[in-house]
């Protein structure tokens, strides 16, 4: 395990967990006395189920932790002192080399539990994002049950997802045999654990195998889930920015600082923008194609879509990740009507090269959406 500072800026969070950074450490210190989070365990080594976890776009200075390219990796941070953050902790990347071995020192494992972990870890690697959604959706699929505290999840947006996407099935219903209660019996399918026989006619339709259709039904269900998002979080994306353009530290700041944060300033707005275009013009394919199904019973589109969205959903969960913790992140930070913004130059340029990191590149002439983005081999030993 190498020495990594960066959990001291993670102490800004709080009690916050992004789509960006799952904050286990403070889920562990709010659920002390919750005794279901003490009986089923995110993960089985207290060092590790007391960590954070994040989405990490990685370096040039990095490549070499690793046996192939790749663009993201998830990074598990352990803090040197339970008290204090700011002291900064020990961070290991979910299949580097020699992964296995540092996991196991670094969260004090048996064999038993730490075949468990190392599971777990790699199917949080294996989504794009660690949205608390997404997560509990993804564990459920793959049968790992956990304590709900580590999915913090209102029941009115619970709610407002299954009415999103009750509306989005009811116009499927009459392509799959439509009779009463059709719609929600596939809203519940769509949302359930497996892929099972109410869905039957539907795979039937698109002429899929088993398992294409049931990777493309998760990836579906990641789509609508970020389409429900966009419609939930977009509208305080433009204020947000508003304030990160405005913002000044006070006290001194160097001149490398002040010409670094007026870089930043216009790169974080500028790669909003550009993903922001880019998860739109995603969901777009996803529009067309669910429109070319349902309008014109042609289900050729839509299956094409649905071989392709595995791909497409870790490219689309990246980008949209990325902007989500911005959001997420500065509202915690400077909550709306709070009153004055104080921080000073050290941290705003932490934030901010926080936040650049989420992009990695611009994606000024990115090839099209349905490119297969480079990700973690999840296969690997």
């Amino acid at each position: 395990m190498s020495s990594d500072r960066s959990v001291r800026f993670l102490s800004a969070l709080g009690g916050a967990s992004t789509s960006r950074v799952l904050n286990l450490f403070r889920i562990a210190r709010d659920n002390a006395g919750n005794p279901e989070h003490a009986e089923k365990p995110l993960f089985l080594s207290p060092v590790i189920n007391n960590a954070f976890l994040l989405k990490h776009r990685t370096r040039a200075d990095e490549s070499y932790l690793f046996s192939s390219p790749r663009a993201v990796a998830t990074k598990i941070i352990v803090p040197f002192d339970a008290e204090d953050l700011r002291a900064g902790g020990r961070s290991l990347f979910v299949d580097q080399r020699g992964y296995t071995e540092s996991l196991r020192m670094a969260g004090n494992y048996n064999p038993q539990s730490l075949e468990r972990d190392l599971m777990v870890l790699r199917l949080l690697n294996a989504v794009p994002s660690l949205d608390p959604f997404l997560l509990r959706e993804h564990l459920r699929n793959n049968r790992i049950e956990v304590s709900p505290s580590y999915f913090a999840i209102s029941e009115g947006d619970q709610q407002r997802m299954h009415d999103f996407v009750s509306q989005e099935m009811s116009k499927l219903i009459a392509l799959a045999g439509g009779e009463d209660g059709g719609a929600s019996r596939m809203v519940t399918a769509m949302l359930s654990n497996e892929v099972d026989e109410k869905l039957e006619p539907l795979r039937l339709t698109l002429n899929l195998n088993g398992n294409d259709f049931r990777e493309g039904v998760f990836s579906w269900r990641g789509f609508l889930y970020y389409k429900w998002s966009m419609g939930k979080f977009w509208p305080d994306v433009m204020g947000v920015l508003r304030e990160i353009n405005a913002i000044q530290p006070i006290g001194a700041a160097t001149p490398e600082q002040k010409i670094y944060l007026a870089s930043a300033r216009r790169g974080i707005i500028e790669m909003v923008r550009d993903n922001g275009n880019h998860v739109n013009k995603a969901l777009s394919v996803y529009d067309d194609s669910f429109a070319d199904l349902v309008a014109h019973q042609a289900p050729k589109t839509f299956r094409d879509f649905l071989l392709s969205a595995p791909y497409m959903f870790l490219d689309l969960g990246e980008k949209l990740g990325a902007i989500s913790h911005i959001v997420s992140f500065w509202r915690y930070r400077f909550p709306q009507g709070g009153g004055p913004r104080h921080i000073d130059a050290d941290e705003l340029s932490a934030i901010f090269q926080d936040f650049s990191s989420g992009f990695g590149e611009k994606i000024k002439g990115e090839p099209s959406v349905l490119k297969r983005p480079v990700v973690i081999d999840m296969t690997a030993a």
